[in-house]
């Protein structure tokens, strides 16, 4: 063997082999990522955000108060964000089931009932609103069988309730089923070996597993209701104290060239609805902390 060769350091010597290539990375490196989404979520969240701030405190505090404290604001708040809590509790129950069903259960049909459940992503939202109050209209087809029994739908605040459930429940269901689909039943199973019923089976196993699972569904389902327009508008029959919601009077600020007053109505939803999203994300932590310390 040739003495030069003898005399090269090898890898076990001590001296690491030099990497003929480079490590492939699917991105660019750190820096170019993270100032791409600053860039990003600067263009598209934070400055129109900063935007609406900035407009509404033109007005200057004494004016600010005046607008968002009037009685046909408050009112118009008042129902915008009890009927979209109202709405993402019914979904949580119904959309509960509903996803359980789609995960659990075989019946003839479902592959398109579950398509159903995304059609309010797809359907316009006026076409929604509209479709919603020839339904539950006096002269509806459900509408009619209601009102011999003394309940009113369409321009009632219960219609609004009904608008924002439609548009908010494939939140809850899409979050629940990969969850519950990826479930262990074994565990399930072992429960009522132990002497459990079902019901104890699952509100002492299943429950606390999707618990966190169905607070951010629920999340979401809020945050999509409580600024919808164009469902509510048509079955709302927007009444001034009655059945008028906070977008609408966003709108009507603006179509007035009030774009002050209609920025202040808009900070006044945005600080309340980070809030509440805000008590929704800690009451989600505090459920996956205790679960985690079972």
């Amino acid at each position: 063997m040739n003495a030069t060769a003898l005399s090269l350091p090898q890898p076990s010597d001590g001296i690491p082999a030099r990497r003929s290539r480079r490590t492939f990375r699917a991105l660019p490196g750190f820096g170019l990522t993270m100032g791409c989404t600053l860039l990003y979520v600067s263009l598209i969240v934070l400055i129109p955000i900063s935007a609406a701030f900035l407009r509404s405190a033109e007005l200057g505090p004494a004016r600010f108060w005046h607008v968002v404290t009037a009685p046909r604001v408050l009112a118009s708040l008042r129902l915008s964000f009890g009927a979209a809590l109202l709405a993402a509790a019914l979904n949580a129950v119904f959309g509960f089931i509903i996803a359980w069903a789609l995960t659990r259960q075989r019946f003839p049909g479902r592959r398109l009932f579950d398509a159903i459940i995304d059609l309010p992503f797809a359907l316009p939202t006026a076409v929604a609103g509209i479709a919603l109050t020839a339904l539950y209209a006096p002269n509806g087809w459900i509408g009619q069988l209601l009102v011999p029994l003394g309940i009113r739908v369409a321009y009632t605040p219960l219609g609004i309730v009904v608008a924002l459930a439609f548009v908010s429940l494939p939140f809850v269901v899409r979050t629940l089923q990969p969850v519950l689909g990826d479930l262990d039943r074994e565990v399930e199973r072992a429960a009522e070996t132990l002497g459990a019923s079902r019901f104890q089976s699952f509100i002492w196993v299943v429950l606390p597993s999707i618990w966190p699972t169905l607070l951010t569904g629920v999340a979401l389902g809020f945050s999509r209701a409580v600024g919808e327009y164009g469902s509510v508008i048509f079955i709302a029959g927007n009444i001034p104290m009655v059945s008028e919601i906070a977008p609408l009077m966003i709108m009507t600020k603006l179509e007035q060239y009030q774009y002050g007053e209609a920025t202040a109505i808009a900070v006044v939803m945005l600080l309340a609805s980070f809030a509440l999203m805000f008590g929704i994300n800690g009451l989600q932590l505090w459920a996956q902390r205790r679960r985690l310390a079972r």
